[in-house]
């Protein structure tokens, strides 16, 4: 069995998975066509350019006007629905048996309310779960810079789907100039209502927005939480908290957090018992998926199958899917572990 046999085979979880990143590029430039949307070109090879990386951006600005596009497309319930779904079908290729989906309802209402956007989602997965036997929820994003009764706005909406399909709340944008305190209220209300809780920080060098999240927002994951290295004390509470990270090492060397894949701390943080997980961020703008993710790991971070096995057994775990769903899926991942030759060598 190849290594690509071998990924495949597993059952994957893919926890952090930005919608308006994960568009396929045909989808767009089709959804364009049809709505009458400007694009700066209509041609797949030249078009790619404006909506994927390669390689390295000099900033995490830079990644970000990769989304102008996809978030220019995504503005009625026909449009989010096929985004959605198309996603849920790429992903089941992949094994990925579980994804938690997330967006900001927000940039998605030139013409639609924000339930409605919300629906469009939630009607495209209930629709892969049947056609690819894939399982789903979203995660709704408050965005830092913009006004905290925004983030409890959504918090309200998110509130009537909760065990619906919401499974929970992300902060997430420039984490440098808004820290998680600004949302505190917001993500308390979250907490008041069942919604889970997860939070983007550590991504650009900050490793003290890991602390507050946990500590003021009550995160239960930390998306990236590439810079806990630079504090002890965030090592110590990762560790004795056993929050998961969520992590995303092509979207990071494409950002320039880390300077290549090398160099990337996952295996370090996993060989010091910290809770990592692995995660594509967003498949067309890293050019990526999961499998893609894992041979990465394999190739430049030497991980052995026994770390490959650990760290999806880690996003099973620690993924935001019901009780009775979870525990299943984590039995057909025992098996299919123990059905994998065990001398299997990468």
């Amino acid at each position: 069995m190849n290594l690509d046999e071998l990924l495949k085979t597993i059952p994957k979880t893919d926890l952090h998975c930005h919608l308006d990143g994960s568009i396929r590029p045909e989808t767009m430039i089709d959804i364009a066509l049809k709505d009458s949307i400007s694009l700066p070109t209509y041609e797949i090879d030249k078009f790619n350019d404006y909506v994927k990386v390669y390689g390295k951006c000099p900033s995490l600005k830079e990644y970000l006007n990769k989304f102008d596009i996809p978030i220019k497309v995504m503005q009625s319930y026909n449009n989010i629905y096929r985004v959605t779904y198309e996603l849920l079908e790429d992903a089941a290729k992949q094994n990925i048996r579980y994804i938690e989906i997330r967006f900001a309802p927000f940039n998605h209402i030139e013409n639609l309310c924000p339930k409605d956007v919300i629906n469009a989602a939630l009607d495209a997965m209930k629709d892969g779960n049947r056609d690819f036997k894939i399982m789903s929820n979203l995660i709704l994003c408050i965005m830092r810079h913009e006004l905290p009764e925004n983030g409890e706005k959504l918090v309200n909406i998110a509130k009537d789907f909760a065990g619906s399909g919401v499974a929970a709340i992300d902060l997430a944008g420039n984490e440098e100039d808004f820290p998680p305190e600004l949302h505190k209220k917001a993500f308390e209300m979250a907490e008041y209502y069942g919604l889970h809780r997860t939070v983007h920080s550590g991504e650009t060098g900050n490793a003290e927005n890991i602390t507050k999240s946990i500590n003021l927002l009550h995160a239960e994951r930390i998306g990236h939480g590439i810079y806990a290295f630079k504090d002890s004390t965030v090592i110590s509470l990762l560790k004795g908290t056993k929050t998961p990270l969520e992590m995303c090492i092509t979207s990071n060397v494409n950002t320039s957090a880390v300077s290549s894949y090398k160099s990337h701390p996952i295996k370090s943080y996993l060989e010091n018992n910290i809770n990592v997980t692995v995660n594509t961020d967003n498949t067309t703008v890293s050019n990526t998926d999961i499998i893609k993710e894992f041979k990465y790991l394999v190739k430049y971070q030497n991980f052995s199958l026994k770390d490959i096995e650990k760290v999806i057994e880690n996003g099973i775990l620690a993924s935001f899917l019901e009780k009775e769903k979870k525990e299943k899926l984590h039995s057909e991942f025992l098996k299919s572990i123990k059905n994998i030759n065990q001398n299997e060598l990468i």
